[in-house]
């Protein structure tokens, strides 16, 4: 699969958009990352997949074929589409091996420091025309890239989780981002069956900006004491018909996450409002960060999940 785009004429030895994409560098092998390599793949893009550590990315690529095998029984993909795209799937050791990429989405922790040192490490390895793009799902796209060479070429491409199933991917400009680079991210995102929603640069931008302030609600009204983890996430499955609770959301997205971007926006638009409730600093503290620590709102360590409140 190949996206192109006319792209204009630039002055020369500025970093010029490439017509084309055909592989894609994968930052992280986490639960996002290993989303986004998953679609990229059946996409029909060659993947370069990179983390610390290679057992990392093996547990990636084990994830990405079981969640390939269970949509084909579902009729989802066809059978004969799994195996071709695995193999479009390769491990990059260092960020030498992304030389040869069109673009490269990070999709590392999220931490400012940490997708800055990246964004300074690996730009020197890319090639002049490479596209760079950030999955920050709260952090501003034109602070990161004022932290590499190619501003006018970076953009915040953020998917939803659980990536195979979602079908929106927020698509944010930073002020440098020039007119090409959109129009070939954006054609690229539409590639892989995505809608675009296009947001601002402003802190969480438009689904953490509205999402994040009514989990963080949902756990001030479990500190204060109006309702028991049970009792909030019945009321609004049942009252508000949300297919999740607002707490058993919090552990799908990992409470070091939701804080985190509580954080941006209450230090971002200075509002008293979005102040990090205590209780969820609390269960970062411990460590208790959901569904893949075992212990959050829910204990997962049983048969079945057992709220810890």
């Amino acid at each position: 699969m190949n996206v192109a785009v006319k792209s204009a004429d630039k002055p020369k030895g500025e970093h010029k958009t490439p017509q084309v994409i055909k592989k894609v560098g994968v930052i992280g092998a986490g639960q996002m990352g290993t989303g986004i390599a998953h679609v990229i793949a059946l996409g029909g893009y060659s993947v370069a997949l990179n983390d610390l550590k290679k057992e990392k990315v093996d547990e990636s690529v084990h994830t990405i074929e079981r969640f390939m095998r269970r949509q084909a029984e579902k009729g989802l993909i066809a059978e004969d589409e799994v195996k071709p795209a695995l193999k479009r799937i390769s491990y990059a050791p260092t960020f030498d091996a992304f030389s040869d990429c069109d673009l490269v989405i990070e999709a590392a922790t999220e931490d400012e420091g940490i997708k800055r040192k990246i964004f300074t490490e690996i730009c020197p390895k890319l090639k002049d025309r490479a596209l760079l793009a950030t999955n920050t799902s709260s952090i501003s796209i034109t602070r990161l890239a004022a932290t590499t060479d190619r501003p006018e070429h970076f953009i915040g491409m953020h998917f939803m989780n659980p990536v195979p199933l979602m079908e929106l991917v927020e698509l944010i400009r930073g002020i440098a981002t020039d007119d090409d680079m959109f129009a070939v991210t954006r054609k690229f995102v539409e590639s892989l069956n995505k809608t675009v929603a296009v947001s601002e640069d402003f802190p969480a931008f438009i689904v953490n900006r509205i999402l994040l302030p009514m989990i963080n609600e949902a756990v001030y009204t479990l500190y204060e004491g109006v309702g028991t983890v049970e009792a909030i996430d019945k009321a609004m499955r049942l009252g508000a018909h949300h297919p999740m609770g607002p707490l058993e959301l919090a552990d799908f997205i990992g409470l070091d996450t939701c804080l985190s971007v509580m954080q941006v926006l209450y230090e971002g638009l200075s509002d008293s409002k979005y102040r990090p409730c205590p209780l969820l600093v609390k269960y970062v503290e411990a460590g208790w960060l959901g569904r893949k620590t075992q212990r959050g709102f829910y204990d997962y360590r049983g048969d079945k999940p057992i709220p810890t409140r």
